[in-house]
């Protein structure tokens, strides 16, 4: 429903307009120009704001447009019912009014054409194609940001000129508002003009495209990164930016949605955003050997169409979800898995994989992830809550949140010998299920209370002076943080940012090393006993992992990267299947505490994070960590960049005999030509004189 501000600034703005025709029966103008103040300012707040409120509007009728023109015309009934309906201030708003509607049109029709003409075929990140081609800067933002409320509010001029005229009986106040009004917004669509034309505009596809095949060309990319989805879908892509940028190949990145690319992580990686198909079908990828796809969808039969490629589905997370063994991996030449597990799911699921195409590579993301050593003495053990969102089927096994959730906060925020709650949910809690979302507000509550009863509490004393420095260094920190970004400078539009989107090394580098700092000092300016409430981009999941002892979560590929730490965790069993059952479906819980959705079962967990040397599962947990994850020597990382290197030489030999055998069909035809009568087959089989 958006913000309380939000949907308070739309209550107040549908409101206004009664009020408005009130005023103009009565008549009163004072009441009309408060009226049309309260509508003016609502609109502009919803539109600053960016509220989805406003589209909502736009989808009963009640569009940008038609709040104007309906403002417009109770402004002409206020003249009608102030008996100035013989004057020329009244003729005067008519004409101005369907000369400024005339203007909107033309007004349109240009910023349209403009950003039409400047999006591009392809849009790149870390791509040099300044050198190549010549793209102009983009036209000022203020002219095209939210342009038509910029145009439809200098109507502003007139409306307040013709009220002052009304109530003071000057009709020159009211003439000067409406020349104003007619002045400037003709002024907006001169001002557009020059930037649909020659100099002002990019070049065309053709010429674009030949430039980022040149650039191909001088680069000579090696192993690709291929992915399509939704903008909500961009994590599946940004996980994997860190091990493509510590590739031993020349890496790519190619995106086939400008949503994804808007919401791309920071990456010294060369990005290329293809959304035409066939311009991926004609880009120049002949240098390329291995692509690497991080899901499944429809769009990547455009890349998987290329035979000199070899193609790897290597996914967006590890878990028993049905997403991890889709049929449709079978289309790959190989899958791989972070471990024996994921080659199991497959030779089970028997969806047509075979075991021959399955690598084991482990995970080169969880390399962040910190292996336990037990609770540092001195502090009382962290209890991460991270349960994840509901889905959209209404499986109640998706989540714990809505049916066990308050059980476990409440039993970990009383639990004594006390532990600290992090309670960290997935981003999308709520979005589909109003229970999730009440749940999550419920435990929200309880998290937050519990924080406010410990720090009154004389148990727990906190070092003022610690938290103070390390708040200060935070506050350091994200002013320089803050500093890096706006030196980015705004990039205009899709084909400026493409033109200037060679990222600074030497920035990146100290934009990671800062926001390492960051986290280091976020964690330090609280008591390590506080109950907190994590919800962001910042602190990452990997970090809360670090800063834990022990996890409660559900059945997700979180589970699995937590496994990696070697600590305790407990899985809710929300669906009520039973233990041996649970177990037996979901692989990453076969070292976990079973939780019911009571979660009697957490002192099994709290028992485990208190006594290390009594963790009945300590040893299966490490067992599981290698089924899972692989084994930790060698490192993931070099697992992959193996596995990279290995199937590299597959299309390489590939392709080399496949070269071999063109060049002998050539030979055979030329020999064929030469003896009447003989011909090569293109199917394979004989034909010709002789055979009978």
């Amino acid at each position: 429903m958006g913000s309380a501000a939000e949907l308070a600034a739309a209550v107040l703005m549908v409101a206004g307009f009664p009020v408005l025709m009130l005023a103009a029966l009565v008549p009163s103008v004072p009441a009309f120009a408060a009226a049309a103040a309260v509508t003016y300012l609502a609109d502009h707040y919803l539109h600053r704001k960016g509220s989805y409120l406003i589209n909502r509007l736009g989808k009963v009728r009640a569009g940008l447009s038609i709040r104007f023109l309906i403002r417009q015309l109770l402004l002409i009934l206020l003249l009608a019912r102030l008996s100035l309906a013989d004057n020329l201030i009244y003729y005067g708003a008519i004409a101005c009014f369907i000369a400024f509607y005339g203007l909107q049109a033309p007004h349109g029709a240009l910023v349209q054409l403009i950003r039409n003409r400047r999006r591009m075929p392809v849009a790149t990140r870390n791509v040099d194609l300044a050198s190549r081609i010549r793209i102009p800067d983009a036209p000022p933002r203020r002219l095209l940001h939210r342009s038509a409320e910029k145009m439809l509010h200098l109507d502003l001029a007139a409306v307040v000129g013709i009220l002052v005229a009304a109530q003071v009986k000057m009709p020159l106040i009211g003439f000067i508002g409406i020349g104003l009004t007619v002045a400037l917004a003709t002024l907006y669509v001169l001002t557009l003009v020059p930037f649909v034309r020659g100099g002002r505009i990019p070049p065309n596809a053709e010429k674009v495209l030949a430039a980022v095949d040149d650039w191909l060309g001088e680069y000579k990319p090696e192993t690709v990164l291929y992915f399509s989805g939704s903008k909500d879908s961009a994590y599946q892509v940004n996980m994997w930016l860190d091990t493509m940028e510590k590739l031993e190949s020349k890496p790519l990145i190619i995106l086939r949605e400008r949503a994804i690319l808007n919401n791309l992580a920071p990456t010294t990686v060369p990005v290329i955003c293809v959304p035409g198909g066939v311009h991926l079908m004609n880009m120049d990828l002949s240098t390329v050997r291995v692509a690497l796809y991080a899901a499944n969808v429809g769009k990547n039969i455009h890349m998987l169409r290329v035979p000199t490629i070899k193609h790897v589905f290597i996914g967006h997370g590890d878990s028993d979800k049905l997403a991890s063994v889709n049929p449709y991996s079978k289309v790959y030449d190989e899958v791989w898995t972070a471990g024996r597990a994921g080659r199991d799911r497959y030779a089970i699921a028997d969806v047509g994989v075979r075991d021959d195409d399955i690598v084991e590579v482990g995970r080169p993301q969880l390399a962040p992830i910190q292996t336990w050593q037990g609770v540092p003495e001195g502090r009382i053990p962290t209890v991460l809550y991270a349960p994840t969102w509901e889905g959209w089927d209404g499986n109640p096994g998706n989540t714990s949140i809505v049916l066990a959730g308050e059980n476990i906060v409440e039993k970990l925020v009383a639990a004594d010998p006390p532990v600290r709650v992090l309670y960290k949910p997935h981003p999308f809690t709520g979005t589909v299920s109003k229970e999730a979302g009440a749940a999550h507000r419920r435990i929200t509550a309880l998290v937050q209370k519990a924080a406010e009863e410990r720090a009154i509490n004389t148990r727990f004393i906190a070092d003022t002076a610690v938290q103070a420095q390390a708040k200060a260094e935070l506050e350091r920190i994200e002013a320089r943080l803050a500093q890096l970004s706006r030196s980015g400078g705004d990039r205009g539009d899709e084909a400026e940012a493409t033109r200037d989107g060679l990222i600074d090394t030497a920035k990146h580098q100290e934009v990671a090393r800062l926001r390492a700092e960051w986290n280091d000092a976020y964690w330090r300016s609280f008591p390590s006993w506080e109950h907190r409430v994590i919800t962001g981009a910042e602190p990452r999941l990997y970090d809360c992992f670090n800063v834990s002892d022990a996890m409660v979560s559900d059945i997700s590929s979180v589970v699995s990267d937590f496994i990696a730490s070697g600590k305790p965790y407990a899985v809710t069993d929300s669906a009520g299947v039973g233990v041996e059952e649970f177990k037996r479906n979901n692989t990453a819980v076969r070292a976990a505490v079973i939780l019911s959705n009571s979660a009697s079962e957490l002192g099994e967990l709290l028992g485990a994070v208190r006594d290390p040397a009594a963790d009945p599962l300590a040893e299966d947990r490490k067992e599981l960590k290698q089924y899972l994850l692989g084994p930790d020597e060698p490192t993931s990382l070099e697992q992959f960049n193996t596995a990279v290197a290995n199937l590299a030489l597959k299309a390489e030999t590939r392709n080399v005999g496949q070269a071999s055998r063109m060049a002998a069909a050539g030979a055979d035809t030329e020999l064929a030509n030469a003896v009447p009568g003989q011909r090569v087959s293109t199917a394979g089989d004989t034909d010709g004189v002789g055979t009978g």
